[in-house]
Parts: C-alpha cells; structure tokens; sequence
C-alpha cells in the first residue's frame, strides 16, 4: 500500500467520523427543539424514543419512570412489536437490567443478556420476545433520580458499541431535561400569577449553571451571576476539555421570562452534547458555527443571543477570543493602563448563517480578564444613568493587585453603590480570570 493510499483512507475515515458526528448532532438538536414544545410529556417521550430507536438502529426501546411513591419503575413508553405487552408490567428497585441501573445509577451495555445475572428473563416468557443485547441508562437530573431507557437488540444481529452508549447517554440527558422542563412549564401553565411563571423560569436558568468552576494552577477565576426581579438569559459555564485546553463560554439571551430560560436550555444542551461527540477533536470555530445554526433553527427572529467564546491552552498561555456581538471582554495588562478589548468576531447568535473571525492573545503573569453581561454595565440608578464601560475598567484598574475572588467582589459592591436603591432590572454576569 502506498503512502498516499493509506493517507487517502485516512482522510475517507476522519471524514465519516465527522459525517457521523453533525448526523447525530442534528438529531440532538431536534431532541433540543422537542424539549421546548408544549405537548403531553407522554406524546413527548414517545417522540424521542421512537426516534431514538431508529437513530440506535435498533428493534425496540422504552423508557421507565421511577416512583419514589412506591419505589418502582413503571413504563411510559415501550416501543417495538411487543411494545404494548411490555407497557403493562412494572419493575421492582434492584431487579433486572433496568432495575439494576436505577439501583446503581450506572449505564450498562450487554452483550448477551442470558449471560448476564443480572437479566431477568421473566419480560421476554410474558411477551414472547427474545432480548439479546441491550443499552440501559439512568434518567438521573440534578442527582434526583427520574428512571431509565434502554435500547434492545441491535438490528441485523449485531450488537451495540461504546459510541452507542456515549450517544445513548447523551440522549438520556435530554430527556431528563425533558422531564424536567415538563415539570416546570406545567407549574407555569397552572400558576395563577406572573411571579410564579417568573419563578420558574429563574429555576431552569440558575439549574443550568456550574455549581463550581474547575480549579487550575496557571489561573484563578471567579464568578457571580446577580438574578434579577425580571427573569433574564443570562448564561456562562466553564468546561476543562482536557489537560491542555479550557473553553470559557458567556451568552445573554434577548428577552426575559421563560422563552429566554428555554432557549438558554438549548444552548447549554448543545454545547454539552459537541463537547460529548467532539472529544478530542474540539474546535473552536466549528462550535460557534453549529451553536449559531442551532439557534437559527430553534428561534424566531426575534429571539437571539449574543455569546463570548474564550478557548485557553494551559501550556502556551494563549487566548483565542471569539465575539459574537456580545459586549467586548476586557484585558487588563500588569502594570499597564491601556486596557485590551476582544472585539473580533460577528453578529449575534441565531440571526445569521455566517462566518465568525477569531483573534490570539498570549497571557502573561497577572494579566486580568473580565467579561460580563450588560446587565453590568447598563446598570441604571435612581436618576436612569448607567454604569458604564469606563467606571467598571476603572474599578479594575485600582484593584490590579487583588486576587480574582477580590476583584469580583469590588465590582459588584462598585455597581451596586452606583444602583442605590433603583429597581435591578436585568440579571448581571461577570467573570474575573487572573493569570498566576
């Protein structure tokens, strides 16, 4: 074999990979999208697991809710020829596959399930159906179990494969945030009063936010999202894709109440779900292109966001910066007044399917990174005036020697000492990263 034959196979093969990877992107998005409709959760769930046995290419799938009222799993949906024969019966804590994985809150893949102790045989004598491999996954949300699914017997005699239980689980993801959202939106529909709805929307945007950043030792962050009255689209998150690369993410949703806390759902979900399918191959420009193309497809013309995108390589220092249309992060250099804005990008999320620019930066020793939402900086007091871009670099300037967690703390007593005693009146995000 040649050289250029084996170079061409190579090629052939990435490029299926990639091929594989949009396919099942796209049909993650189209999960994102169902979770945002109002239908009947069971209509909803039939949905996603009758796509999801095609997109597994297997014979059956179903899905056990679990009942903390009399500790068992009861099948919402059961798909298949047997489907209707399997939807009677309900499983017992511990016993059989699923049991076993609500048990344990662990996946499992089987090759041969009459091999495995844990199957119990007594579903396929009822039904008259012959189980031979199988996914099963925990529905698990916020460390709250919600049930399982499970996919059964691959088609064509084959079995299923780690990539099937990666993709598996993702999709076992959505639905949790299906049910989830199911909950909540039915709250807002029987809530009496907007401070309800509004209620329940702050719900699904604070849920989605980290409940810690990764701890590095070449940096030092700190953040801090102040919720409004009024429910904004306000969110960040922080993701260590490996050892060498950290991707730092920031996005304001335009408008408020639960259609913004939706749409921030999507974001979050996809970008987990390209980080799932991307692993290694991580790139930066092809995340911002999908996210936007999801959102052109997931919102109306009126509905946007606008997103700062920061991939940092832990061994070279460097930055690559890329804004999209969202207030332009702020680089504080070490003993220099001049401060940096990350400007570089294009428009806002959702509007357009363009190409977005990057810009590289190298950090050194105590350079300082602020980014933020413009519920800082057009923050109004008493007499409607902002605070403004220039009082938030000042407030930065003088507090340079200060650690992360301190330099944060003095913008938002800088901010509200400027607020007083007006009305917040849009969420506030800022994030501070320091270079060690």
């Amino acid at each position: 074999m040649t050289a250029e034959t084996a170079s061409d196979r190579q090629n052939e093969s990435i490029i299926s990979k990639l091929e594989s990877i949009n396919r099942n992107l796209r049909f993650l998005h189209q999960i994102s999208r169902k979770i945002s409709e109002k239908k009947p959760l069971s209509h909803l769930l039939t949905d996603i697991m009758e796509n999801s046995k095609v997109l597994m290419n297997a014979e059956a799938s179903s899905l056990l809710l679990y009942d903390p009222g009399d500790d068992k799993l009861h099948f919402m949906v059961a798909t298949g020829e047997k489907g209707n024969v399997i939807k009677k019966f309900s499983v017992e804590m511990g016993q059989g596959i699923a049991g076993w994985t609500a048990a344990h809150r662990k996946p499992l893949l089987v090759d041969d399930c009459y091999k495995d102790s844990r199957f119990n045989a007594s579903f396929d004598s009822e039904s008259n159906f012959t189980t031979r491999s199988m996914i099963c996954v925990p529905l698990v949300r916020n460390e709250k179990l919600l049930g399982v699914m499970q996919v059964i017997n691959k088609k064509g005699g084959g079995v299923f494969d780690e990539e099937d239980l990666s993709l598996f689980e993702i999709l076992a993801s959505q639905c949790a945030v299906a049910i989830e959202n199911h909950d909540l939106i039915q709250r807002q529909i029987e809530a009496e009063t907007l401070a309800h709805e509004l209620e329940i929307a702050r719900e699904i945007q604070m849920h989605l936010l980290p409940k810690s950043l990764p701890s590095y030792e070449d940096l030092e962050m700190a953040s801090q999202l102040i919720p409004a009255k009024k429910v904004g689209g306000d969110y960040y998150n922080v993701f260590r894709i490996d050892e060498q690369k950290t991707l730092l993410f920031l996005a304001d949703v335009s408008g408020k109440s639960i259609s913004a806390a939706l749409i921030v759902s999507i974001i979050d979900s996809c970008l987990h779900s390209y980080l799932k399918m991307a692993d290694r191959r991580f790139n930066l420009m092809e995340l911002v292109s999908i996210l936007n193309r999801v959102l052109i497809e997931s919102t109306t013309s009126s509905k946007f966001a606008t997103g700062w995108f920061g991939l940092y390589n832990h061994l070279t220092a460097e930055l690559t910066s890329v804004n999209a249309g969202h207030n332009p992060p702020y680089l504080f250099r070490e003993k220099n007044t001049t401060v940096q804005s990350l400007e570089k990008g294009g428009i806002f999320l959702g509007a357009l399917d363009t190409e977005y620019e990057s810009e590289n930066l190298t950090l050194a020793s105590n350079d300082i990174l602020v980014y933020y939402t413009d519920g800082i900086t057009e923050a109004w007091n008493e007499n409607n005036e902002d605070y403004g871009e220039d009082r938030l670099i000042n407030t930065v300037l003088q507090a340079q020697q200060h650690s992360a967690f301190e330099i944060l703390r003095l913008i938002e007593e800088d901010v509200q000492s400027h607020v007083g005693k007006a009305v917040q009146s849009d969420d506030m995000a800022c994030i501070v990263l320091k270079k060690r």
